[in-house]
């Protein structure tokens, strides 16, 4: 099997092509580092994560690189807000960033590069357009001139004069065009500033990417990515930068994660919609946080909800306490002898596997991969509860490996990593919390229920169950007894 990826430049789905056979190259934007992550930065981070995991399950060597942002506009009117210089500033929020993702279980990037340091590396690149006349100094500022690129607007599928018409630019006499752009900036008094051969000033935001990723991945590249909304300008911007400089296609395919929405509108600060890690994290298990990411293709729009929260939770939750009925019956002290697991049972479990692989090989939908692990634990269940007591070993041995293989493969998302048990007993906790009841009285109500149901007095049984009710415990009955479960508002 391939893997096959959508590419944003050419459109469509294309098979993995490594330009060195085995090893993938990628690269991938990181954050502008003045403020606390939010959900769409825990998307994307999430997102590739999840990719580099999935090429190397798939035997692939990965150089994963990942840029910090620790100069800007941004940075440096936050840093005068706040009276503290922009490394201080910046520097504060990687930490902090690397408290989120950790919390996440997000796996480091092979290279992590900041913009600050590689000052050189990017006045390099500025000359080296210069001297091709694909860029010009204009009053201290240095400027990319977008004509000198025909192919400008390929990554949007845009051309030059729609993207003109259609665009808000103020009036800069030093510009040749409306849309060049800067790929060096004059200093400012009070400004952070380096030297270089067009007076002090520091770089655009663009050409940082373009010199990181040629120092670290070379000219032409495998893979880059990053969230929709950077296809412009900036990749569309960086697409030019090194092709006009090197000469060669700057990366084979482009990799875009869809918009995170709050019931149904974007995400902003303005609107009071926005929500950072920490803010999800305070309520939910990263674990949920994860799988609910996951239950959507991440290309496709993301929609935060609380109740989209709460699906993904007991979605995880299923998974878990599936997990915890083999663990259970692996202490019930299984019995040698033949096993009662069919072979067409047999079959659909050996088949897990290769079916979550081709899920993930059409561009990683984890939304189906997450369907397929609940195929397994549909079948897992369900042999569960019909294999005798005690049962046999070889059965057990089965069912455990068979978790065993959901574990792993869930591993890819970064779920099921927590003892179920442990997991389980904080879900009950979390549901529970803000209720005028505890666990041990839900319990002790079901018994007597039990006992008022024995004794046919189903006047005080369905008492008993309004009265759960009335505290927010719902009661399911089943062959195997009663369950509860917290009502959902």
């Amino acid at each position: 099997m391939t893997i096959k990826i959508f590419n944003t430049l050419s459109g469509k789905k294309q098979p993995l092509e490594p330009i060195e056979p085995g090893h993938v190259k990628l690269y991938v934007c990181g954050i502008t580092s003045y403020d606390y992550c939010h959900i769409g930065h825990a998307r994307s981070a999430l997102a590739f994560d999840m990719i580099v995991r999935y090429f190397r399950y798939r035997g692939y060597r990965v150089t994963y690189v990942r840029n910090f942002t620790d100069i800007d506009d941004k940075i440096i009117n936050r840093a005068a807000d706040q009276h503290t210089t922009t490394v201080e500033l910046a520097n504060r929020f990687i930490d902090e960033f690397y408290v989120d993702m950790d919390r996440l279980g997000i796996d480091r990037p092979d290279l992590e590069p900041k913009a600050t340091e590689h000052i050189p590396e990017m006045v390099d690149l500025i000359a080296e357009l210069i001297a091709k006349g694909m860029a010009y100094p204009s009053g201290g500022d240095v400027y990319y001139a977008v004509n000198c690129f025909p192919q400008y607007g390929k990554l949007a599928h845009r051309n030059l004069d729609d993207m003109q018409a259609g665009a808000r630019i103020s009036i800069n006499e030093q510009k040749r065009h409306p849309m060049d752009f800067v790929l060096w900036k004059g200093s400012k008094p009070g400004e952070p500033a380096w030297d270089s051969p067009w007076g002090p000033g520091r770089p655009g935001w663009h050409i940082e990417c373009s010199a990181m990723s040629r120092k670290y991945l070379g000219d032409t590249f495998d893979i880059h990515g990053g969230g929709k909304d950077l296809i412009f300008p900036h990749h569309e911007n960086e697409i030019a930068q090194s092709e006009g400089a090197n000469g060669k296609p700057f990366v084979n395919c482009w990799i875009h994660h869809g918009f995170v929405t709050i019931r149904d509108e974007k995400m902003s600060k303005s609107l009071g919609n926005f929500l950072t890690i920490r803010d999800i994290l305070n309520h939910y298990h990263p674990e949920v946080l994860r799988f609910f990411i996951f239950s959507t293709h991440y290309r496709n729009p993301l929609d935060f909800s609380e109740t989209a929260m709460l699906d993904a939770a007991a979605g995880l939750e299923r998974l878990y306490a599936c997990i915890a009925q083999v663990e259970a019956l692996a202490k019930s002290r299984p019995q040698p002898g033949e096993g009662s697991i069919g072979r067409k049972d047999l079959e659909a479990i050996d088949a897990v596997e290769g079916r979550f692989q081709q899920a993930m090989d059409n561009d990683f939908n984890t939304a189906q991969a997450q369907g397929i692990l609940f195929d397994l634990a549909k079948i897992i269940n369900r042999l569960c509860k019909t294999l005798p007591a005690p049962p046999a070993a070889t059965d057990v041995e089965i069912l455990d490996l068979a978790t065993r293989t959901m574990k792993r493969l869930a591993a890819i998302m970064g779920i099921l990593n927590e003892e179920p048990a442990a997991f389980l007993q904080a879900r009950k906790d979390q549901l529970l919390a803000g209720l005028d009841i505890d666990e041990d009285r839900i319990l002790a109500l079901i018994n007597e229920r039990y006992a008022c149901r024995a004794e046919k007095n189903w006047a005080r049984g369905d008492a008993i169950r309004d009265e759960l009710l009335a505290k927010g415990i719902e009661l399911k009955d089943g062959p195997e007894g009663t369950t509860w479960s917290v009502k959902r508002s």
